[in-house]
């Protein structure tokens, strides 16, 4: 089913460079092109599909993409509340099925930079109160999410530290079992072999760029001046996580290694311990601008 998904084109590439870009699949460090033709060679038991280039069949299209960046401009510059252009909610909710991210470690980090020589009690190192809960890229103003980070390093980033400062760095023990969407490669998360029939794998596969763009979108970096508007699209977005019944929310970080989770509920995670960092170094990468 998989294979008939792409059609035989001159101009094309082969199977395996198609399921290695658009699946992941033939991608161990180890295993070179060459060696992997000679395996798909043998799981279809066709030594000549291997020598063929192919191109995938053009019946299959997304408008998720499209539609997405209508609804975010409708987003930023004309409706915030009843929109005119909706999204297939159905179909993004189907899609957000395929990430359902692994299950995640126990032990998470959320930072805050030292004001004074006291540090921070670990009952002042959660999710701030209602009130007080400023826009995130998340949540919107007034409904706080916990952001935690993998590493106390990806938690200590996150907040744009200069160097010099103190970082009082939280772990937090977060509450198992989670379910939670993993929106920092889709790629590698979505299968073809879970699907029961071919049409529904080329419309998967036509759907991918369009879950890569709401990766994305919760990982652009934003400027803080700019921030209360150029997050919107990223909170309607998880709005919708929370709204289909998930726990939050697993994006890459845009300023460190790592990976960001974004809980919706703060009561799903207990802190532990409190331990100060000093922050020696700041990177900073600069590219002309054309």
């Amino acid at each position: 089913m998989l294979v008939s998904v792409y059609e035989p084109n001159e101009e094309g590439k082969s199977l395996v460079e198609w399921m290695k870009a658009d699946w992941r699949l033939f991608s161990h460090p180890r295993l070179d092109v060459a060696h992997a033709k000679e395996l798909l060679c043998e799981i279809l038991d066709d030594g000549e599909i291997v020598r063929k280039s192919f191109f995938p069949s053009p019946t299959y299209k997304s408008e998720g993409l499209v539609r997405w960046e209508t609804l975010r401009d409708e987003l930023l510059y004309k409706n915030r509340y009843f929109l005119d252009d909706a999204l297939d909610t159905d179909r993004l909710r189907e899609l957000l099925s395929h990430l359902i991210a692994d299950p995640l470690p126990e032990a998470w980090h959320r930072a805050r930079i030292m004001t004074s020589d006291t540090p921070y009690p670990i009952a002042e190192m959660g999710a701030p109160p209602k009130r007080y809960a400023t826009h995130g890229r998340a949540n919107p103003v007034g409904i706080p999410y916990l952001y935690l980070g993998s590493l106390p390093e990806t938690a200590v980033a996150e907040v744009r530290p200069h160097t010099g400062e103190i970082a009082c760095v939280a772990e937090f023990q977060v509450l198992q079992p989670l379910a939670t969407v993993d929106l920092r490669d889709p790629r590698k998360l979505v299968s073809p072999f879970v699907l029961a029939d071919a049409s529904a794998i080329g419309q998967l596969r036509a759907d991918i760029p369009f879950l890569e763009r709401l990766g994305e979108e919760l990982t652009r970096p934003v400027l803080p001046r700019s921030a209360a508007i150029d997050y919107i699209p990223s909170q309607y977005l998880c709005e919708f996580i929370k709204k289909s019944g998930y726990d939050g929310v697993v994006f890459r970080s845009s300023v460190s290694s790592g990976m960001n989770l974004a809980l919706f509920d703060p009561e799903k995670a207990n802190g532990t311990t409190v331990t100060r960092y000093s922050v020696s170094r700041v990177s900073v990468d600069v590219l002309p601008v054309c």
